[in-house]
């Protein structure tokens, strides 16, 4: 077995070139102290906290058209996360946002997905944090998907998961303990469907791997779960807001957040899948169930609509990267 030393960079490099890695744009690293556009540097130290112990928060943004999408909701939720964790930010917040822009520009690409990721940091590869002596900060630019109406026009299909909810004080963090997220998303592909939600142990709906559910009732409520048990998503909370134009116009009869059993989803009028990638997804089928209104509902041709608008048009809501 060969063994490699520094010398040997440039040749391990081009070995580690992957086609994969025409999607990752530019990183910053506090290891490096810089930003970095070679997809192959793109890496962290496996004696990271983040690596061997999932000891880490993060934060997933999108930019569109040049412009990063409310911005403020992550950081603001990346600032509690680090609190209720007992983390220590590297930096203040807003200098994490301005490295994230700088990030997006080294990147060169106005569509783009990003991930910040804020970990306990180097200095052991035991379990105590206290090993740690600064924390680390990565921010990663990447290829962003599509949002999901764009390219599933008939809606989505969605299955109850067979793992249950998250622990409340895990599942409100955006933490990068993601094992049950990841075997979610497994259990999805292997089932076929698009998308699977978990219910906790009283028989409440959860969330999904990444992404919320919202459910209309037949009295025309949107209801979204309570969030003390599940994660504050930036953009079911974004959705919950921009739902009272809604109500003013009489789409809808009022947005609530509460405890959703399975009878409000037996009886639902409409079922949607929110986040940050999917945007606002119409449901158009439930455990093998048909909804009746999918893509063609009232309410998520509206809520739609009203996000897009907000992601596209709304100047309050934009960082601009790119002029």
């Amino acid at each position: 077995m060969k063994h490699f030393g520094a010398d040997d960079f440039h040749e391990l490099a081009d070995r580690m070139r992957k086609s994969f890695h025409d999607n990752y744009f530019a990183m910053y690293s506090s290891v490096y102290g810089g930003i970095v556009t070679d997809p192959v540097l793109m890496v962290v130290p496996v004696d990271d906290h983040l690596v061997h112990r999932g000891d880490g928060i993060f934060e997933t943004l999108k930019c569109v058209d040049g412009r990063i999408y409310n911005m403020a909701a992550h950081m603001a939720r990346l600032g509690e996360s680090a609190s209720k964790l007992e983390y220590r930010l590297p930096c203040g917040l807003g200098e994490i946002e301005r490295n994230v822009i700088e990030t997006v520009r080294a990147g060169a690409h106005r569509e783009c997905s990003i991930r910040v990721l804020v970990s306990r940091g180097q200095g052991s590869l035991g379990v105590n944090p206290y090993d740690c002596p600064e924390p680390g900060l990565y921010i990663v630019v990447s290829k962003r998907k599509p949002s999901f109406m764009e390219t599933h026009p008939e809606g989505a299909t969605v299955r109850t998961s067979k793992y249950a909810a998250k622990p409340a004080y895990i599942a409100t963090v955006k933490n990068c303990n993601y094992l049950l997220n990841a075997l979610m998303k497994k259990e999805s592909v292997d089932a076929g469907v698009d998308f699977v939600v978990g219910f906790d142990e009283a028989g409440r709906l959860a969330e999904g791997p990444t992404e919320n559910m919202g459910v209309v009732t037949a009295e025309g409520r949107l209801v979204f779960p309570r969030t003390e048990g599940i994660l504050a998503g930036t953009t079911m909370m974004r959705v919950a807001e921009l739902a009272t134009r809604a109500v003013e116009t009489g789409v809808l009869a009022g947005v609530a957040f509460e405890d959703i059993v399975r009878d409000y989803i037996d009886d639902a009028a409409e079922l949607l899948i929110v986040g940050t990638t999917p945007d606002v997804t119409a449901v158009r089928e439930f455990d093998g169930v048909a909804m009746d209104t999918g893509p063609n509902g009232r309410v998520f041709q509206a809520l739609s609509k009203l996000l897009l608008d907000d992601i596209r048009s709304n100047p309050d809501m934009h960082t601009v990267v790119f002029g």
